[in-house]
């Protein structure tokens, strides 16, 4: 393995690191807070990219692209909880609708290029004012995107843990902790579901738009198994500092750097000569091999106790 390729790559891989431990902190939501695994996921990602690449290409401010890249997520996130909620269809059913759903809508909005081009669009950084672009990683400069990603990260992280901390956050918590205790102390637990699949896919496509700018186009099969991705950062991040970080705001930094330490790991097999076709089953596997930590870890305590009496 080349050694100073791998260092010489590792700026590009914590920015992008940085990118997906934003939908990783939005899978966390879900996942961990909310109990329910939603596929909705692989279906927002892709549409917070298209908006926001779609809305530049037609001249619109940066900053309002991905607030309405933003606003599409909340809405996906709205639909898949109304599939819950009103219509009883299980979780992991209704996100599969939603992303179904989603692969059209995401046409229809991609189709609205001027060059009109579907199924990719490409946004360069010399004719655009993109937020975060992969061309400036390596330079030392006020919009590098790794210093970009942070204050981002940092800020989503802070308005998350104040919002957690308030009594509708508390009731989403609540929700997710115990549904039936939740209902009899008169939380309203369908509306606290579709607020946080909302505020999951929110992050979700926001992450999107950032993807899109940073590697410089929008795909319509760029979210394709992102909820993977999100699970072994979620439970990379758990498994490595769950014993360290246990603050609400450290667990979700958790999440961003499990996403991190997923892409360094990556590359560092890629150095070793997998091909690339083999990421889809390397990254099964690193999600397998993490979430069987916990149980082999708790199955050796056990044996100790066990011995011990």
């Amino acid at each position: 393995m080349n050694i100073a390729s791998l260092i010489n790559s590792l700026p590009g891989t914590v920015a992008q690191g940085l990118v997906w431990g934003i939908m990783a902190i939005g899978v966390y939501i879900t996942f961990r807070i909310l109990d329910i695994a939603d596929l909705t996921v692989d279906g927002t990602l892709c549409t917070g990219a298209a908006v926001s690449v779609i809305l530049m290409m037609n001249g619109c401010n940066v900053y309002v692209s991905l607030l309405c890249a933003t606003v599409a997520g909340l809405l996906a996130g709205l639909v898949t909880g109304i599939f819950i909620t009103m219509f009883g269809i299980p979780p992991i059913l209704a996100g599969i609708l939603t992303q179904l759903s989603l692969y059209s809508i995401n046409l229809h909005i991609m189709a609205g290029s001027i060059s009109g081009a579907k199924a990719n669009l490409p946004i360069s950084v010399d004719k655009y004012n993109l937020l975060v672009s992969a061309r400036n990683v390596r330079h030392m400069v006020v919009n590098n995107p790794i210093i970009i990603l942070l204050i981002v990260v940092a800020l989503l992280i802070g308005i998350l843990y104040w919002f957690f901390g308030t009594e509708m956050g508390s009731s989403l918590r609540a929700t997710g902790a115990n549904q039936a205790m939740s209902r009899a102390n008169g939380i309203n637990t369908n509306l606290t579901k579709v607020l946080g699949l909302m505020i999951s896919n929110g992050l979700v496509a926001l992450s999107g738009a950032l993807l899109g700018q940073y590697q410089g186009f929008a795909d319509i099969n760029m979210g394709r198994g992102a909820i993977v991705i999100g699970l072994a950062a979620v439970i990379i991040g758990e498994v490595i500092f769950s014993k360290v970080f246990r603050n609400f705001a450290l667990k979700l930094l958790s999440c961003v750097f499990g996403a991190i330490i997923y892409y360094i790991v990556i590359q560092v097999v890629l150095k070793l000569g997998l091909s690339t076709d083999d990421l889809k089953l390397l990254t099964a596997l690193i999600v397998a091999l993490f979430l069987g930590v916990p149980y082999w870890q708790a199955s050796i305590k056990a044996k100790t106790v066990k011995k011990g009496e």
